[in-house]
């Protein structure tokens, strides 16, 4: 009766003898850590989760003084998988016996993420709308004041000096257009993803001949409801920062990647999506440095002196439209950017003949 409680619960359950040997899991625990009860029945935890020998010693520790023990946030390496994040929880049962509890933590720290950047966004965009309004009306005001200026100016040399006033107005008017990001309403049709990139890749070759740019898609993606022309722009922004920063460093054998992948039953802000697609920019380049990680997609900030800092925050506007996210994890040699977009099934209209 026990065990098929224990079988029916969503948190992974191990027990394990006095040596720490598995003698038994749940389904659970089964499709976290990627492997069947009958392929580790009987090897060690430290083999199992890749020599962790933190875990190991508090789990001998809760058996020898026998008291349970929870760990939050530790990071383990299941057998043959990736490294997780995960809260857990040994209980003794007896001196043979240990009942550890394992609940996965990294997708509620992603979402959790994802929702402080979300408001971050939201809070930016608030604050650059109303710059914007206090910006704008000043500058109209000095657009027509030179103007009328240039109209009672004879000096061909002095109405010089009026047009690059208007010039200058005009470039900063655009300028504060660029950080309100895209202002026309989106379309919503289908949109095929691996057009889009294959327009990018078009541009950064015409571009950047000296940059390898690999494909690695996935052929099965159905189409998305969307913008075609915006995600070009959205997903251009990304690959051309990561095209530069290579540049700037002078990477050899600079590479991007553009990989396409679907991820079901994923979860992007506080809305859970049957099917998401997932665009990854990948690059070679020298990565992000940690003071500019929090900030990445902040208007204006830049990590180049001759940079306007918009490019990436256009893009997660753009991604926003679409109820999607930019994610980015980075470290030298290596740097991804995820763009997230949730997808909707297209079906074809039925004929009526």
């Amino acid at each position: 009766m026990h065990q098929r409680l224990l079988e029916h619960l969503t948190t992974a359950v191990l027990l394990l003898d006095g040596e720490l040997r598995v003698r038994w899991m749940n389904p659970a625990a089964e499709a976290l850590l990627a492997v069947s009860l009958s392929r580790v029945h009987g090897i060690s935890l430290d083999t199992l989760l890749g020599g962790v020998d933190s875990i190991d010693e508090v789990l001998a520790k809760a058996r020898d003084a026998f008291h349970p023990y929870t760990q939050r946030e530790a990071r383990i390496t299941p057998l043959n998988s990736e490294p997780l994040t995960v809260d857990y929880t040994v209980t003794p049962l007896s001196d043979d016996e240990l009942l550890l509890e394992v609940e996965p933590r990294d997708r509620l720290m992603q979402i959790s993420r994802e929702e402080a950047l979300t408001t971050r966004q939201e809070t930016i965009k608030i604050l650059a709308r109303g710059l914007a309004h206090e910006v704008k009306n000043p500058l109209g005001g000095i657009r027509g004041a030179a103007q009328l200026l240039e109209r009672d100016l004879d000096d061909p040399a002095l109405r010089e000096y009026t047009h690059i006033i208007v010039e200058e107005v005009d470039r900063l008017r655009d300028l504060v257009d660029s950080m309100l990001g895209p202002n026309r309403v989106l379309k919503h049709e289908p949109v095929n993803i691996h057009r889009v990139l294959e327009r990018v890749r078009a541009l950064l070759i015409a571009e950047h001949p000296s940059v390898v740019i690999s494909r690695d898609y996935d052929p099965s993606l159905p189409d998305l409801s969307g913008d075609e022309s915006q995600m070009i722009q959205a997903v251009l922004n990304v690959a051309r920062n990561a095209v530069q920063a290579m540049s700037d460093a002078q990477t050899p054998e600079p590479t991007l990647i553009l990989r396409t992948r679907a991820r079901r039953q994923f979860t992007l802000g506080a809305e859970r999506h049957r099917l998401v697609s997932e665009v990854s920019v990948i690059d070679n380049g020298p990565g992000i440095p940690d003071t500019l990680q929090e900030t990445l997609f902040y208007p204006m900030v830049s990590g180049r002196a001759e940079g306007s800092g918009l490019g990436l925050s256009i893009a997660q506007s753009i991604l926003h439209q679409h109820q999607g996210l930019i994610e980015c994890d980075s470290r030298p040699g290596h740097t991804e950017f995820r763009l997230l977009i949730p997808l909707v099934i297209i079906l074809p209209e039925k004929r009526h003949d």
